[in-house]
């Protein structure tokens, strides 16, 4: 059972990222904030994956562009979110 999870695993990962750079892409905020946490998602999937078929380089990639992608969400916010004050 673990086994067949672990062979689905890089196509789901795969899946999540492809989805996510299709959100990122949107002019929506909403959409690209989605799309960041999507591939948040990817990251700690390609971790695990690399964790199991022993793939360090790609495990210190996805923690990078886990970072980025933390980054990417507090940047998406809107400014009125990030001090407080609401639109008007």
């Amino acid at each position: 059972m673990l086994d067949s999870a672990l062979i689905t695993l890089p196509w789901i990962a795969m899946v999540a990222t492809l989805i996510a750079a299709w959100l990122v892409a949107s002019q929506s905020k909403r959409k690209r904030s989605l799309g960041f946490w999507c591939f948040i998602l990817s990251n700690a999937l390609w971790v695990l994956w690399g964790w199991h078929d022993g793939a360090y380089a790609l495990i210190g990639l996805q923690i990078g562009l886990f970072f980025l992608n933390l980054r990417a969400v507090r940047k998406n916010e809107p400014v009125s979110a990030k001090i407080g004050v609401s639109k008007q």
